[in-house]
């Protein structure tokens, strides 16, 4: 049985390092990262400056970068990285799985 909270969301081998792609869960639009090293992160997918998919955008150095006006996050902890973004990016708690990534969607 799956813990509360917890959702399936690929299979670690679908995702190249280096990576990044898009998902919804429900509602939601999920930006699912693969970071040099095999650390994966998920964030929300819709920049918090203007509607953009995150995933259409640059994923380097743990940063993706928006590509709509090239705004930056840091995707482990969602931090914006300078203008014109003025709101951090909601972050998803990750975990690999029997090769498979698990994220834990808020309450």
């Amino acid at each position: 049985m799956a813990e509360a909270g917890w959702v399936r969301v690929a299979a670690a081998a679908d995702i190249p390092e280096g990576e990044v792609r898009a998902m919804r869960l429900g509602e939601r639009e999920i930006a699912l990262y693969h970071l040099p090293g095999g650390e994966f992160c998920a964030s929300d997918n819709i920049c918090t400056h203007e509607y953009a998919q995150l995933s259409d955008g640059w994923l380097e150095d743990g940063c993706i970068e928006c590509p709509l006006h090239a705004g930056r996050f840091d995707v482990r902890t969602g931090k914006g990285q300078g203008a014109p973004i003025d709101k951090d990016l909601e972050v998803f708690e990750t975990r690999l799985e029997g090769g498979d990534i698990h994220i834990r969607l808020p309450g």
